[in-house]
């Protein structure tokens, strides 16, 4: 049987500047971090598809 990953969790990035300007729609991405090596929240740009851009995607809860 295979092991469980105990110090990963999955997280949620969702687009920082999409929020913030109105436009209707979320650009989100699913990821894992280590939870006991990374305890801040992540920061990562990613492309967002609505806005054609590559923008800031922040871990949400």
């Amino acid at each position: 049987m295979a092991k469980k990953k105990e110090g990963r969790v999955q997280v949620i990035l969702e687009c920082v500047e999409h929020r913030n300007s109105g436009i209707s729609g979320v650009s989100r991405y699913y990821t894992e971090k280590n939870r006991t090596k990374t305890t801040a929240r992540m920061e990562l740009k990613k492309y967002n598809p609505i806005l054609k851009r590559h923008t800031v995607h922040k871990e949400i809860k």
